[in-house]
């Protein structure tokens, strides 16, 4: 007989399609051929997800690092080339660096680096407020049950004159990369840094001899708002910062300083060790806290001239450079036993002891 199917498996359109002769599907294949049934290959992981939490985290951090999205963006986890999903985490790292609606924009551009940064929850929000950190816009979820500190905040936020902006589920969690925001995330404005040459031109429209304060290899922001707060009590005129392994002005930084960013300004500069040359090619003299400096702070006969007070990370101190580019290194004297001073304590007392002997030769 010619034309018919012999019904057996593999044989005429019943084979080629995965369904019976009389047209059911075939036991076992949903419906589908084997082409139809072939795996789609290994599930990718977290972070190439789109949506998944990780992968909303590590699109932040790529971004902040200045790159286009999470590693991997462009091809599937084996090698093949990237496809539906892999466009799809391109369109979600893309909409990730879309300012929000109704956002100011000069938070759109990037300073010196730097990207706004995002403070939720709303005890986090509350005390940055509280603290006078500088702000661009409170975000707020829609249906947000109001509690006293929502209520406070945005009230502080209403006094500073800071825009409010009422924020889908979806938008707060964009906007704070999948961490736990209560329906309240606060956008802090970058900060502007100032130039190294800007903090002797203050120290000179003042008529003092300049007081800088540099930073070697601090990375915790809360050390660096203690440093400025000591810095504006005992008459610095700023804190010089590396432009890379090195704490940045941020939210932490804001609350640990009690406002006291806003008197004192911190400059960057690429190379620290060059600035620091830099400096001693104006007159000024560079003094690195070690340790095992020859001198002892409370002895320094340098303290009321123009000077440049260095302080190393707690654990690692000066780095070689910078301690080769220090005129001397003085000590905090301690009883033996002591264990290394946090930088931000070890920075108070030298300022201090500076303070003292320029207050006493006045």
């Amino acid at each position: 007989m010619s034309g018919g199917s012999s019904g057996r498996p593999g044989s005429g359109r019943a084979g080629r399609g995965g369904r019976t002769k009389s047209g059911k599907p075939r036991a076992g294949t949903g419906g589908h051929g084997k082409r139809q049934l072939e795996g789609k290959g290994p599930t990718p992981p977290a972070h190439l997800r789109p949506g998944h939490p990780a992968q909303r985290r590590a699109a932040a951090a790529a971004r902040d690092a200045g790159g286009a999205g999470p590693a991997g963006a462009a091809g599937a986890p084996d090698g093949r080339p990237a496809g539906r999903s892999s466009a799809g985490r391109a369109n979600q790292a893309g909409r990730a660096r879309t300012p929000a609606a109704g956002e100011p924009a000069a938070t759109r551009a990037r300073g010196a680096g730097d990207a706004p940064e995002v403070v939720a929850g709303r005890n986090a929000v509350l005390e940055a407020l509280r603290a006078a950190v500088p702000a661009t816009a409170l975000y707020a979820g829609p249906r947000l049950d109001v509690d006293d500190r929502v209520r406070e905040a945005i009230a502080l936020a209403a006094q500073a004159g800071i825009p409010m902006i009422e924020a889908g589920r979806a938008e707060l969690d964009r906007l704070t990369a999948g961490s736990v925001h209560q329906g309240l995330a606060l956008r802090i404005a970058p900060y502007g840094y100032a130039h190294p040459a800007d903090l002797t031109a203050r120290a000179a429209a003042r008529g003092e001899p300049p007081l800088i304060v540099a930073l070697d290899g601090v990375t915790d922001p809360r050390n660096l708002g203690a440093i400025a707060r000591s810095a504006a009590a005992f008459g610095g005129h700023g804190l010089l910062i590396p432009a890379r392994r090195s704490a940045r002005v941020t939210a932490g930084a804001w609350k640990a300083s009690a406002g006291a960013l806003a008197r004192v300004p911190v400059a960057q500069a690429p190379n620290l060790a060059r600035a620091l040359t830099s400096y001693q090619q104006e007159g000024l003299f560079v003094v690195g806290l070690d340790a095992a400096g020859a001198a002892g702070v409370d002895d320094l006969e340098l303290a009321d001239g123009p000077l440049v007070l260095v302080v190393g990370s707690e654990g690692r101190g000066l780095s070689r450079l910078v301690a080769q580019r220090c005129d001397l290194l003085a000590r905090i004297p301690m009883a033996a036993a002591a264990e290394s001073l946090n930088a931000g304590v070890a920075a108070g007392i030298a300022l201090h002891e500076v303070a003292r002997r320029r207050a006493a030769r006045a």
